[in-house]
């Protein structure tokens, strides 16, 4: 067995102000291996049974050592057990370098011997190759048997045995400024450590992130006798699983920027509120399959969270026959895939709508709403002149069996015969002409045949 032992500057240190939580450390170890443990100051990290998929001890090694918070602050030994990388590293903290034999470590790095210190100096022990050497029998019953088990442990006699770090289910992680904040950089500053450590729990649990909030408490001694909520809190949604903290701090900084603070912030709060399995992108050798620039749905979310829900907004396909009803507008961030769904979404399993596809002759440019036209002996007149009829009647009778709704209210059910028309000046014109109902068809008589002549409308052009 191989293990590593890593240190880094106590939390109350000034220079560990930007290191992520103990906790978030051990999720950050737990991406190279799945045996991870806090001991005492040390993190320990078991690597024998995952090098060769690293590529190697070496390989691993370099990994950990690129990859960790602080390079310049770490401090780390190794060894074949947990105690004795643990005493290798307690000496090069301390500026000594340590033996290359076990035999020759003081006992001073050994935790369980640090209460009998004293009393073993006085029987000449002061390594743990001189405490091996003692009568077993009469040093647990001087000592208890807990030392001789601890040195058991560290020579590899005995197994390592400790209380593995595991990932928690959800993530939720809290912050006491250290000092308050009442500005929307001063607020994304402090969370910067919170979305360090969010990234490592995504990583240790191979989850992406679809939701999260953050939510942050005022500094009551600020409020002056004001009526105002515990905490204050936003919210952000992402189309697409999310596991690099880039993208989700541009969001932030956006929303952050539009969101008046009500008070000073003492605290914060980050915690997820959805998460999806994380599916890494599968990279081409080809230089033309890789991708530029930022996918799709990072630019709709940037500008959402910029100009507000709805700014974009996108075309829909909708299953119906009348023309200005065949799409309609909706905010960019819904139509994004997955959204909509719901918790634990799946965008292949959304339920699709077959949309009506225009006709071969429809014109690419609607006018809404169709724009009336006199006649003349029965036949349409645009900008004065009579038009000709080149193409047509196309019958569309639709929407008498449910109220569809468009963006400005209820369309209502449409009878109309189409045309492809010809004006003065050769321009092709799409124009319909209304086809009376039975019912006031039946109820009306010969003399007024005249007065509920059917109506024309110019309803597209073309190019």
């Amino acid at each position: 067995m191989h293990w590593l032992a890593l240190q880094w500057p106590q939390p109350d240190d000034a220079l560990a102000a930007d290191l992520p939580t103990p906790e978030a450390l051990a999720w950050w170890a737990l991406g190279f291996t799945p045996r991870v443990a806090w001991v005492e100051e040390a993190l320990l990290l078991e690597v024998s049974d995952c090098e060769r998929l690293w590529g190697g001890r070496r390989a691993l090694l370099q990994r950990i050592w690129q990859s960790n918070p602080a390079p310049d602050l770490l401090q780390q030994a190794q060894a074949a057990t947990s105690l004795a990388a643990l005493a290798r590293l307690r000496l090069q903290v301390a500026g000594h370098a340590p033996p290359a034999a076990v035999d020759g470590l003081p006992l001073h790095t050994l935790s369980a011997a640090r209460p009998h210190l004293g009393v073993l100096a006085r029987l000449g022990c002061r390594s743990w190759g001189q405490l091996d050497a003692l009568p077993r029998t009469g040093l647990a019953r001087r000592f208890g048997p807990a030392l001789g088990h601890a040195l058991d442990v560290a020579c590899g006699r005995a197994p390592d045995v400790h209380a593995w770090v595991v990932a928690p289910e959800r993530f939720v992680q809290a912050l006491e400024l250290p000092q308050r904040a009442d500005s929307a950089p001063a607020l994304l500053w402090s969370t910067r450590r919170l979305l360090t450590s969010l990234q490592y729990w995504l990583a240790a649990r191979q989850q992406g992130v679809l939701a999260l909030e953050l939510a942050w408490s005022f500094d009551q001694r600020r409020l002056n006798g004001q009526a105002l909520p515990p905490r204050q809190a936003i919210e952000l949604r992402t189309a697409e699983p999310v596991q690099r903290m880039e993208h989700i701090q541009r969001l932030l900084a956006e929303r952050l920027a539009r969101t008046p603070l009500l008070a000073p912030a003492r605290a914060i709060r980050l915690r997820t509120l959805e998460t999806a399995p994380w599916q890494a992108a599968t990279r081409s050798f080809l230089p033309e399959d890789q991708p530029r620039g930022d996918p799709l749905h990072v630019f709709v979310e940037r500008v959402g969270a910029r100009l507000g829900a709805g700014a974009l907004r996108t075309p829909v396909p909708q299953a119906d026959h009348r023309p200005e009803c065949r799409q309609r507008w909706q905010a960019a961030e819904q139509a994004l895939p997955g959204r909509g769904v719901g918790p634990g979404r799946n965008a292949e399993a959304a339920p699709s709508v077959p949309a009506c596809v225009p006709g071969p002759l429809d014109p690419a440019w609607l006018l809404r709403p169709p724009q009336p036209l006199a006649q003349q002996q029965g036949r349409p007149v645009h900008q004065g002149r009579r038009l000709r009829l080149i193409a047509g009647p196309r019958r569309i009778e639709s929407g008498w069996w449910s109220g569809a709704v468009a963006d400005d209210g209820p369309e209502p059910p449409v009878a109309r015969d189409y045309f492809i028309a010809q004006g003065a000046a050769a321009e092709l014109l799409w124009v319909y002409r209304e086809r009376p109902t039975s019912a006031s068809a039946a109820g009306t008589g010969a003399g007024d045949r005249q007065a509920d002549a059917p109506r024309w409308f110019l309803h597209g052009l073309y190019a």
